[in-house]
Order: structure tokens, then C-alpha cells, then sequence
């Protein structure tokens, strides 16, 4: 099996299986249901939810990620850059194979420029006037505000800054002249990210646009989306797989991917 340079397969795999347990005792206890009150006293539904049903449906997130590493790397290029369509197409299976839900390079006829490529560390992003959190940006992300204030600040907010990418959208060849859609059209796209030399695999939003060009980076992450692919320490740098989630019923929670969507929704 062909890997990259500096993975710990045994850290790996010591990493995981403390995950599969943490990540069992979430769906027994039923904390990924259910739902919470705001502040005014009305209930919404949290978004995307896995089921807590049935865990024996529940699939060992260490043999999930391994699966994906081994099968992406039979297609991959030898080095990051683009992808052919049948790279691509290769891809796509694989994931929904593996994980139980749809990914694309291409949605509604949008595309980045890379869709195989280098992603970098980001700090936290701005959620709303006055806000202040550890390792945060000096200024707002490309499209704001999270919210207008602490108190319009929804859990399903917080996950989105929580795991947020940054896309080069100011680099597309269309950007300025379909500003106005375009700019609607990305603002919390769903996104699945996945680190090809281990596996690991994160579903989040664009909401930044970057890096600049000359950094060499493609994308940047969050400082929870580079926890979960492991490239949190060092260079806080590597490749990665960045497709958009085909999603239009919002099954697909955002967060760390470590179980088959479609099984788990079977029971």
C-alpha cells in the first residue's frame, strides 16, 4: 500500500479506535438527536442528524478510513494536481462507496480550479460583531458576519464556522462577471474534504475564499477541519480531495465522517 511520506500508521490507528469508541457512545447515548431550544423558547430540529438507532450498524471508523486511503490511492496521481474526468468519476464511487453519500468536482455546472490539492491551517473566523475566541482571524471571513449578533448566533451556525474551508473562488474565470450568483452560490456550500494519505474525512462549508495563489496552497481549513484530517501539527499543510456534497435534503451532517450514511439511515 503506497503512502505519502510521514504517516504513523500505528498513531493512526491508536487515534482511531479511541474515536470509534468516543464515537459509539455518542449514538448510544443519543447526544446526534433530538433538539434544542433558542433563546426565544422555540424548538428547531439540529441539521443533518445521523439516526441513534441500531448501532450495531455502526461501522469501525479506523477500517472506513483505511478502505478510502487504500482505494484512493490506486487512483490518484503520483503528485497533487488536476484530476482527469475519469479520476474524478473513480473518486466520486469511491466515496460514496465508502461513506454513503454523493460528492462531485462539479455541481449545478460550478467547479473550482482544483479539486486535488494542497490545504493550509486558518484561523478562526469572525461570528459576529465583537466576538473573540482563541487563534481568530483579525478580520471577517469573504462573506461576513456569521450572524448580526451573539444572540441570532444558532447551533447550526456554530458548526459552520467550526468546520469552514477556504476555496480560491476569486481565481475563477467566471468570478466576476457571475459575481452576483456565484457569490450566493458558494456562501456555505457543503463540502467533503478528505485527507488521501489516512483517510480521514471532513464534511464542511465554504466560508472564506483563499488562499492567495502564491502561497502554493489550494484551500484552507479550519482549525477543527485540520485536527480531523490530522494535519493540525508540523507544516499544518498537505493534499487533500475537496469535492462538493450533492445534498439537497441536508442528510449529511457536518463534522468528521466516520460512518456509511446510507446504512445508518437503512434502520
Amino acid at each position: 500500500m503506497k503512502r505519502l511520506p510521514g504517516l504513523d500508521t500505528e498513531g493512526l490507528r491508536s487515534k482511531l479506535k479511541l474515536r470509534a469508541l468516543m464515537s459509539q457512545r455518542l449514538l448510544t447515548s443519543g447526544i446526534l438527536t433530538g433538539s434544542l431550544l433558542l433563546s426565544s423558547g422555540s424548538a428547531i430540529t439540529v441539521r443533518a442528524e445521523i439516526p441513534a438507532q441500531n448501532q450495531t450498524q455502526f461501522t469501525d471508523p479506523l477500517d472506513l478510513s483505511l478502505t478510502l486511503s487504500d482505494r484512493l490511492t490506486a487512483v490518484l496521481p503520483p503528485v497533487v494536481g488536476p484530476l482527469s474526468p475519469e479520476q474524478e468519476r473513480k473518486i466520486s464511487q469511491i466515496i460514496h462507496d465508502v461513506y454513503g453519500f454523493t460528492s462531485t468536482p462539479v455541481l449545478d455546472g460550478n467547479r473550482l480550479n482544483q479539486a486535488y490539492g494542497l490545504i493550509g491551517a486558518e484561523q478562526h473566523l469572525m461570528r459576529y460583531p465583537g466576538d473573540i475566541v482563541a487563534n481568530m482571524a483579525p478580520g471577517r471571513g469573504a462573506w461576513g458576519y456569521f450572524a448580526y449578533s451573539k444572540s441570532q448566533l444558532t447551533p447550526d451556525l456554530i458548526e459552520k464556522e467550526k468546520y469552514y474551508v477556504a476555496v480560491q473562488t476569486l481565481y475563477l474565470s467566471d468570478w466576476t462577471t457571475r459575481l452576483s450568483y456565484l457569490r450566493d452560490w458558494y456562501k456555505f456550500r457543503k463540502v467533503v474534504v478528505v485527507n488521501p494519505n489516512n483517510g480521514r474525512t471532513v464534511v464542511a462549508v465554504v466560508a472564506d475564499s483563499g488562499p492567495a495563489a502564491w502561497t502554493g496552497k489550494h484551500f484552507g481549513g479550519s482549525p477543527e477541519v485540520m485536527t480531523e484530517l490530522r494535519l493540525d501539527v508540523g507544516k499544518q499543510k498537505g493534499p487533500v480531495i475537496l469535492f462538493f456534497v450533492d445534498d439537497p435534503e441536508d442528510r449529511v451532517p457536518l463534522g468528521p465522517v466516520e460512518y456509511n450514511l446510507e446504512k445508518l439511515q437503512k434502520v
